[in-house]
């Protein structure tokens, strides 16, 4: 094909699986991905959230511990 740099292959997880990353319900996930807080695709009936979206909304939602004590 083209000579061009390898892109990594993007995985893609089940609400499921990232109800259990963030320990939450699959209806908080699927809640998320509604209010388009969470990018997600749509397959057939399900959705499938890709590994980088989940990865930069818990960096982004993450809480810096010297903002908690002041």
């Amino acid at each position: 094909m083209t000579g061009g740099p390898e892109r990594p292959r993007l995985r893609y997880l089940t609400v499921a699986e990232v109800a259990e990353t963030m320990r939450v319900s699959k209806m908080t996930v699927y809640r998320l991905v509604h209010n388009g807080e969470l990018p997600a695709v749509r397959v057939g009936r399900s959705f499938r959230v890709p590994q980088d979206a989940l990865d930069a909304y818990l960096a982004a939602s993450s809480v810096d511990r010297d903002r908690m004590t002041s």
